[in-house]
């Protein structure tokens, strides 16, 4: 077959149809077309293209098989007909052959999310895996729906039968696949499919290629077929084929023949012609088909949905799909990063997030991160080409310089330096680049792209598995290998497992193993020298009880997550390696039954990175994210069941992190502003308690500290998170999750509590450790309640040792809250009385003896001592009648000093408690008494009054609510007072104790109140002398004879009375409107009645009328009514 290849000239719109890749044209077309001749062979459809595939199993593959299979993966066929002059058939034809994709894997890829495990279609299908798009491919294809299957050169067509369903018609879909290089490069299908993905008729077709090869008619370049042509089978083919299609094809044939008969026409300007199935053209980039556009509008819609609809899972389940093709080395996985980080960069709200100033969502954040770590894997592929790095970092340069780019760290910008550089190899970088303010999620992308492979350690480490120092004698370096000769590579950490993660991601899990090995053995290194480093200035940093010496940039919580990448590395071949061999760098290879020793790598990785001591870094998101990254990496440990191996390991670990300093967060002194380690501490704890409780609660002990609340002035209240002072100058720190930090300390010191349970030493240790360290009130109530509920738990008996604990931090809540507000106060200081109940009668006595630095007055009275004397207290502790009396005594006691320092609240509480106390209840009446002239107001007196009277005091009742007389102020509008029912009850009190207490009770009446209705009220109620009218306690003292209003004390009441209903009058009429005038007339009514009651009552009220008309004769309207009603 001969063919000349040249650049397509550009053409009509209606000529450039044909999705031909490339020009194919016969000798004799010009110059340039190459000579040659056809060989001679078999007809395309011969059994050839089944050879190598039937005998495969019973005889060595044919050199001509080997070869062609070669030139088909690499090759463009244009190159192949360039480089010889003369291909005989039988190898164009298997060339043809093996050009199409023999693995099921890529298409599986390219048409869905995931090639194993849980699937989820792009459409937010889920839990279905038949409705997968590979999966159906597959179902069609097992159930034969795949007909008609041709494949003529590079190109393959077919029809899919999708069968009927109830609610659907049978369909039946043309399917052509075009391929190059065994990469499918184009895909057609007439159901109209809008995915990312293939269609299942696309799969169902390309599977049965590749499952039954042996069994599609196969067919050489449709330009070969027409070369074998003379001139009437050519007019015979061209008008068959139009006759066949000529509703179709008719005017596209007609046109192309007025252009090649027209000498001058465009097609005739260029030699030879489109071939669809000639296969690819040198210039052509070799890469499966990705729908470009599907990709964009599909990210475009996940973004639209604003994390509704599982899009944002959606958005993860697309970076699983980038990093699938990295890992399969398939070029598409940049161009899809590419066209969704466009779209992401175009999201209309980032714009109104700057705008607004407000801060993205957590998980679209997340996503944000994934992209730049996606973006570092790729620049980071180890066997790109210079000029496509150039091509990424233009790109991310550009993406970077918009103005609504995310930062790294969310809303706050970093002060970090560009730690990415810090290596032993490559350029430093520009001094302008280290200092900037702002670094968003791509600056650490752009960063890499000045890193480098060539290294020859770092290339040596990942490309041997025997690489020691040991095999190079000649190089003394002592910082590439450890003592046991183990290369080590000393690099920014993060930096370094970005290296191991874009192996790992580019399809190198070997080498990004050696690496992370290597990795891990220098962080073991720089451990131990850290170790020794602290033991050498132990004691001037422990003179000097505080360190500056933390890590600005910690591991776990990092951008690049550089421990859970080594995890991850290590996990995946401890949990099953193809050799079950672990790399030993001590020269040879051990093998082991199981993945120990990957799997104790791992997890003393995990261990190092969770125990660095490093700083709290700014912001929420960062924050959120140290806690996120902590508890996810912690989950996965939790995962893994101990063994003695992975036990000696924690061990190891535990010692070192307790004796390391302040290079270990948990060391003996710690930098103020460090991460703390309660989670991480809280999971020490629980896997080491088993095996060495001692360790293990050392490690608890020691992570209890919380230094960022404890203020450098001794004398702050260490309780109040606002008295926080940093150590470090001109740094502010705000922890946002101070309140998470807070609860997993909690948590660790309720851990211990539960394992302490029965052992008194480890219970006093870890009270103090709790007294010192947690600053919560909240907090230490949680844990005060759950060591009671711990020890009295209903199937054992009562631990007394653990109830002391409750009870004494329930003490130190109360004395912690005693001034300070808190919702939650009531519920505190019932709780105590009942653990001190549990404890036992002393401690309730303990208690109340020291009431007043525990309890308010009120708390102590109407809370603790009303619960002591209740009967369910006697019962609950078994007391005799002793015992009561001594316990009833000292809460008298306490109510009685409640009462001195609180009258006002405490009073009542202290009459009610001391009754049946004889000289202590005349104790609490002179302390009411002596409080009354000063420090009670008449709604406590007149309370306290009541109760009197209802224990049958009524004559301390009259002396209290005349008391109660002397302090209250009725004006002349409080008709609806509530003191009201009080003075009503005070003067029927005095009316029934006799003349002289309601003569005597009078005048404070008169003077107290101004009420011109109150007034009439009472005046009324005085003048009944029949026994339901007043209540009469002492009915002999009462004459029953009604009283003269023209003698005291009546007649000064009836004074007032009248006095005030003048008053009165002329006060409503000052701001008096038209729609109070019948309200206004008929309290003329009223007054006219008590009026009347006077002997001169009739003269003095038509007087009054009389001085209305006169004085307030505008109100025109108003007078009227009075004289219609009153003349």
């Amino acid at each position: 077959m001969i063919h000349l290849t040249e650049r397509q000239s550009p053409l009509s719109p209606s000529l450039v149809n044909p999705p031909a890749k490339r020009l194919c044209c016969r000798p004799g077309y010009g110059s340039t077309c190459r000579q040659g001749q056809r060989a001679a062979g078999a007809p395309c459809g011969s059994s050839g293209a089944t050879q190598g595939e039937s005998s495969r199993t019973q005889s060595p593959e044919t050199l001509l098989d080997i070869a062609a299979r070669k030139v088909a993966e690499k090759w463009p066929f244009q190159r192949v007909e360039e480089r010889f002059e003369r291909i005989p058939e039988p190898v164009q034809r298997r060339i043809v052959y093996w050009s199409f994709p023999r693995s099921e894997r890529e298409i599986c890829m390219y048409s869905s999310f995931n090639t194993g495990g849980e699937e989820i279609g792009s459409s937010g299908e889920s839990g279905d895996e038949t409705r997968l798009p590979f999966r159906r491919g597959i179902a069609l294809l097992e159930s034969g729906c795949v007909d008609n299957v041709l494949q003529v050169g590079f190109h393959l067509s077919g029809t899919v039968r999708e069968p009927a369903t109830p609610s659907e018609p049978e369909l039946v879909c043309n399917v052509s696949v075009s391929f190059d290089r065994c990469k499918i490069t184009a895909v057609t299908c007439s159901c109209g499919n809008k995915d990312i993905f293939y269609c299942a008729h696309v799969v169902a077709l390309s599977l049965y290629r590749v499952r039954k090869p042996e069994q599609v008619k196969l067919r050489l370049p449709i330009s070969e077929t027409l070369f074998q042509m003379n001139r009437d089978q050519l007019q015979k083919f061209v008008q068959y084929l139009i006759t066949v299609h000529h509703t179709d094809v008719l005017p596209t044939a007609q046109k192309l023949a007025d252009e090649i008969l027209s000498q001058n026409s465009e097609i005739n300007q260029v030699h030879g012609a489109p071939d669809p199935t000639a296969g690819a053209s040198v210039d052509d980039e070799n890469c499966w088909h990705l729908d470009e556009e599907q990709v964009q509008e599909q990210v475009k819609l996940f973004l639209s949905q604003g994390g509704y609809h599982g899009s944002g899972k959606q958005l993860n389940l697309l970076f699983s799909k980038v990093r699938e093709m990295l890992k399969m080395r398939d070029s598409n996985g940049a161009r899809m990063l590419t066209l969704i980080t466009e779209q992401f960069m175009g999201d209309p709200r980032l714009a109104l997030w700057r705008q607004q100033g407000t801060a993205m969502t957590d998980k679209y954040r997340q996503l944000w991160d994934e992209l730049g770590a996606l973006w570092m894997c790729i620049v980071l592929n180890p066997h790109c080409k210079p000029e496509q790095k150039a091509f990424w970092l233009r790109q991310l340069r550009r993406w970077n310089s918009v103005d609504v780019c995310p930062l790294e760290d969310g809303n706050h910008s970093s002060e970090l330096t560009n730690l990415t550089n810090v290596l032993p190899q490559g350029p430093a970088g520009n001094p302008d680049s280290l200092s900037r303010p702002h670094r968003t999620v791509f600056t650490r992308a752009i960063e890499a792209c000045d890193l480098h492979w060539q290294d020859p350690h770092l290339q040596n480490i990942i490309t041997e598995d025997h690489y020691t120092n040991y095999c190079y004698h000649e190089n003394l370096d002592s910082s590439l290998f450890d003592t046991r000769g183990w290369p080590l590579w000393h690099e920014h950490v993060p930096t370094a497992c970005a290296r191991v993660d874009a192996l790992r991601s580019h399809g190198y899990p070997k080498e990004a193993l050696r690496l992370a090995i290597a990795i891990v053995n220098t962080l073991r290194r720089q451990q131990q020298k850290q170790l020794e480093l602290f033991r050498s200035h132990k004691k001037e940093l422990l003179n000097r009880g505080i360190t500056a010496v933390t890590n600005l940039e910690g591991w776990v919580g990092h951008p690049l997550d550089p421990i859970g990448t080594l995890f991850s590395t290590l996990m995946e071949m401890g949990r099953g390696s193809e050799e079950g061999i672990l790399l030993d760098f001590s020269g040879a290879c051990r093998s082991f039954t199981s993945s120990e020793s990957f799997l104790s790598l791992a997890v003393e990785t995990a261990l190092i990175g969770l125990g660095q001591q490093r700083v709290m870094p700014d912001g929420l998101y960062a924050q959120e994210k140290v806690c996120r990254n902590e508890e996810q990496l912690l989950g996965k440990l939790q995962e893994i069941d101990l063994n003695d191996m992975l036990v000696k390991i924690f061990r190891k670990q535990a010692v070192l992190l307790l004796e390391a300093g302040p290079y270990s967060g948990l060391g003996e002194i710690l930098y103020r502003e460090s991460v703390p380690m309660h989670t991480f501490a809280k999971f020490l704890f629980t896997s080491l308690l088993p095996h060495d409780a001692e360790l293990a609660y050392r490690i608890a002990l020691r992570a209890m500290r919380l230094p960022v609340l404890e203020s450098t002035n001794p004398s702050s209240d260490l309780s109040r998170p606002h008295h926080i002072v940093s150590v470090v100058p001109n740094r502010y720190p705000r922890w946002f999750t101070l309140s998470h930090i807070e609860t997993q300390q909690c948590e660790l010191a309720s851990t211990m509590l539960t394992a302490a349970k029965g052992d008194a030493r480890k219970l006093e240790t870890v009270l103090e450790s709790i007294q010192k360290n947690i600053h919560s009130s909240s907090h230490i109530f949680k844990l005060a309640q759950d060591a009671f509920k711990i020890a009295t738990l209903m199937d054992s008996l009562p631990d007394l040792t653990l109830l002391k604990v409750s009870l004494e931090l329930g003490l130190q809540v109360m004395r912690m809250t005693l001034s300070t507000l808190n919702w939650r106060r009531r519920e505190m200081v019932r709780w105590l009385v009942t653990c001190a109940t549990e404890v036992g009668v002393f401690a309730l006595d303990s208690i109340m003896q020291n009431w007043f630095t525990l309890f308010t007055p009120t708390e102590a009275t109407s809370v603790v001592a009303s619960t002591v004397m209740s009967n369910s207290t006697i019962v609950r502790l078994h007391l005799d009648c002793h015992q009561q009396e001594n316990l009833a005594n000292s809460a008298r006691t306490l109510a009685l000093q409640c009462a001195m320092k609180d009258p006002q609240n405490c009073a009542l509480s202290a009459l009610t408690l001391c009754e049946k106390d004889h000289n202590a209840f005349e104790t609490a009446y002179k302390i009411v008494l002596d409080a009354a002239a000063t420090g009670m107001n008449y709604t406590q007196l007149f309370t306290i009054a009541r109760y009197m009277e209802h224990r049958g005091y009524p004559a301390r009742a009259y002396k209290l609510a005349t008391l109660a007389m002397t302090h209250l102020n009725l004006s002349y509008n409080q008709d609806t007072h509530p003191a009201i029912n009080d003075v009503l009850w005070a003067c029927a009190l005095s009316h029934s104790l006799g003349k002289n207490e309601l003569a005597a009770v009078i005048p404070l009446v008169v003077k107290s109140v101004k009420c011109a209705t109150v007034l009439s009220d009472i005046l009324r109620r005085c003048t009944l002398t029949t026994p339901g009218g007043m209540v009469a306690l002492h009915s002999r003292r009462n004459s029953g004879k009604l009283m003269s209003l023209d003698k005291t004390p009546l007649r000064q009441l009836l004074d007032a009375t009248i006095g005030a209903y003048i008053n009165t009058t002329h006060s409503r009429l000052t701001h008096i409107s038209p729609r109070h005038y019948s309200e206004f007339i008929e309290f003329l009514s009223k007054a006219r009645e008590t009026f009347l009651m006077a002997h001169d009552g009739h003269i003095q009220f038509t007087q009054f009328i009389d001085n209305l008309k006169q004085i307030y004769k505008g109100k025109k309207k108003l007078m009227m009514l009075v004289r219609e009603r009153f003349g």
